[in-house]
C-alpha cells in the first residue's frame, strides 16, 4: 500500500496537472500521427514508383534493351517492387515481369490519392486488412509523359508504417514527457504553489485561530490582479478580521462573566435600596415622598436592566413550545403591559379574525413586548400592530410614529449593548426579539425608518412552526 504521503503526492494538484498536461500533449500527438502516417505511406509509393523508373532506364541502357534473369531480380529486389511497366502514349515501352506469380488484388493511382484517403489505406495496412499485393499507378517523376505501373507488397510497406509509428510513438511519449515538465514547472510555479500556501494557510489557520500570523503571500502574488492575487488579498483580510473578531469576542467573554457575577449582587443590593425607597415612599413628609417615587422609578430601572442582562448572558438557544392560539388576544394582552408601564403610548392591533399559527406564546409575548415597549421607550405616541397569513408565510408588522432610528442604532441593529436607540438603553430587547424569533424559524428585520417612524416585520413560515 501507499504510504500516505505517495498518496498525497500522487492525488495532488501537482501530480493532476503533470499527468493532465502529458495526456493533452499525446493526445495532440496521436492527431498529428494519424496525417504523418498518410505522407509517409505517400512518400514510400512514391519513392518505390521513382526507383521503378530508375530500374527501367538501366534496362534500356543494355544490349538489345534485355537484361538475363539475375540482373532482373536484382533490379525488381532494389526498387522494392514485384513488377514494372513503364507506359508512354498508351502502349508499354518497358516491362519486368515479376520473380514468380503475382497476384494483383488491388489497385490505386497516386495522381487520385487524397491526404485523407492515404491516412484511412495507411491505417488498412498497419492492421493487415489490404490486400497482399497491389498494383500502383503513378505519372513518373523522372519523365514527363511517363506512367509508371509497379506491383508492391503489402506487408513490406506495413513493416516500414511500423517502424515509422514506432519511432514516432517514442519521440512524441518523449515530447510529451518534456513538454508536461516544462507546463507543469511553469504552471507549479506560477499557480500551484500559491494555491499550496493559501492551503497550508487555511489549515494552520483552523487549528489555531487567535495565534497564526494571516497569511503572508510573496509580494509578487500579493500584486496579482487575477483570482489567486484575489484569493491572497481576500484571505488575509478575512483572516485578521476573524482574529480580531475571536479577540473581541474573548474579551466581550469574560467581560460578561464578570458582569454576570456583578449583576448578580447588585440585583440584591438593588433589592434592598427598594425596599428601603418603599417605605420612605410612606413617609409623611411630601417631599420625603416625592423623593421617594423617583427614588423607586430609577431603582426599578435598574433592577430590570440587570435582570435582563442576566437573563440574556445565561440563555442558550431558546426551546420552542408550539401551540395554536388566537394571535389577537395575545397582541392585546402585550399592549396592555406595555400601556401600563408607558402611559404616552396608545397600542392599536389590526390582526384578521381566525388567525391562530402554532407558535410558542410565551416567546412570541417576549419578542411582540420588547419590540413595542422599544417604540414607546423611544418617543413613539402610536404604534399599530397589523398580521397576515399568505401562501405559507405568517407576517406581523409592528409599525410606529416615533422619531425614528438613529444612523448609530442602524449600524449596530440588532448588537446588544450597542444598538440602542436612547440614551442608556442596552439594546438587548431588540437582541432577545431576534433569537426569540428565529428560534421559530422566521426573520426579525428592519423594513423602514425615518422621522415619521419605523416599521418591523416579522416573518415566520408556516411550514417550520
Amino acid at each position: 500500500m501507499l504510504k500516505p504521503t505517495a498518496r498525497r503526492v500522487r492525488h495532488s494538484l501537482s501530480a493532476r496537472l503533470l499527468w493532465l498536461t502529458v495526456g493533452v500533449t499525446l493526445l495532440v500527438e496521436v492527431m498529428i500521427l494519424l496525417p504523418s502516417l498518410g505522407r509517409e505511406r505517400m512518400a514510400w509509393l512514391t519513392n518505390r514508383v521513382t526507383e521503378a523508373h530508375l530500374a527501367g532506364l538501366t534496362v534500356s541502357t543494355a544490349p538489345h534493351g534485355v537484361v538475363d534473369l539475375s540482373t532482373r531480380n536484382e533490379l525488381l529486389r532494389l526498387s522494392g517492387t514485384e513488377a514494372i511497366r513503364l507506359v508512354e502514349g498508351g502502349r508499354s515501352i518497358l516491362v519486368l515481369p515479376p520473380r514468380g506469380t503475382v497476384h494483383a488484388e488491388g489497385q490505386i493511382n497516386i495522381a487520385h490519392e487524397t491526404l485523407i484517403g492515404s491516412m484511412i489505406r495507411a491505417v488498412a495496412v498497419v492492421l493487415n486488412l489490404e490486400p497482399r499485393d497491389i498494383l500502383v499507378t503513378s505519372p513518373s517523376p523522372l519523365q514527363k509523359g511517363v506512367i509508371v505501373q509497379i506491383v508492391v507488397h503489402n506487408p513490406t510497406l506495413a513493416s516500414h508504417l511500423r517502424r515509422y509509428m514506432a519511432h514516432i510513438a517514442a519521440l512524441s511519449v518523449a515530447i510529451a514527457l518534456l513538454t508536461g515538465l516544462m507546463v507543469y514547472l511553469v504552471l507549479d510555479r506560477i499557480l500551484v504553489l500559491p494555491m499550496r500556501r493559501l492551503t497550508e494557510s487555511i489549515a494552520r489557520f483552523r487549528a489555531d485561530p487567535e495565534h497564526v500570523v494571516p497569511v503572508v503571500m510573496p509580494r509578487r502574488t500579493r500584486v496579482r490582479d487575477d483570482e489567486i492575487g484575489l484569493a491572497a488579498s481576500e484571505l488575509t483580510a478575512m483572516q485578521t478580521e476573524l482574529r480580531a473578531a475571536l479577540w473581541r469576542n474573548a474579551r466581550l467573554a469574560a467581560l460578561g462573566t464578570a458582569v454576570a457575577k456583578i449583576s448578580h449582587d447588585l440585583r440584591n443590593i438593588l433589592s434592598s435600596a427598594l425596599l428601603v425607597a418603599d417605605r420612605l415612599s410612606g413617609s409623611e413628609d411630601p417631599g420625603t415622598r416625592r423623593a421617594a417615587t423617583t427614588l423607586v422609578t430609577a431603582v426599578e430601572r435598574a433592577t430590570d436592566l440587570v435582570t435582563r442582562t442576566l437573563t440574556f448572558a445565561r440563555e442558550g438557544p431558546p426551546a420552542v413550545l408550539r401551540a395554536g392560539f388566537p394571535l389577537d388576544e395575545l397582541i392585546g394582552e402585550v399592549a396592555e403591559q406595555v400601556m401600563a408601564q408607558v402611559e404616552t403610548v396608545t397600542v392599536a392591533a389590526e390582526i384578521p379574525f381566525g388567525l391562530a399559527p402554532p407558535l410558542d406564546r410565551t416567546q412570541m409575548f417576549r419578542a411582540l413586548f420588547n419590540l413595542i415597549r422599544n417604540a414607546a421607550e423611544a418617543g413613539a405616541r402610536h404604534v399599530t400592530v397589523r398580521a397576515a397569513s399568505e401562501a405559507g408565510v405568517v407576517t406581523i408588522d409592528i409599525e410606529d410614529d416615533g422619531p425614528g432610528l438613529p444612523e448609530q442604532a442602524r449600524a449596530n441593529l440588532f448588537r446588544p449593548f450597542t444598538g440602542s436607540a436612547r440614551r442608556g438603553g442596552t439594546g438587548l430587547g431588540l437582541a432577545i426579539a431576534r433569537d426569540l424569533v428565529r428560534a421559530h424559524g422566521g426573520e426579525l428585520d428592519l423594513v423602514a425608518t425615518s422621522d415619521h417612524g419605523t416599521l418591523f416585520r416579522i416573518t415566520l413560515p408556516t411550514e417550520l412552526v
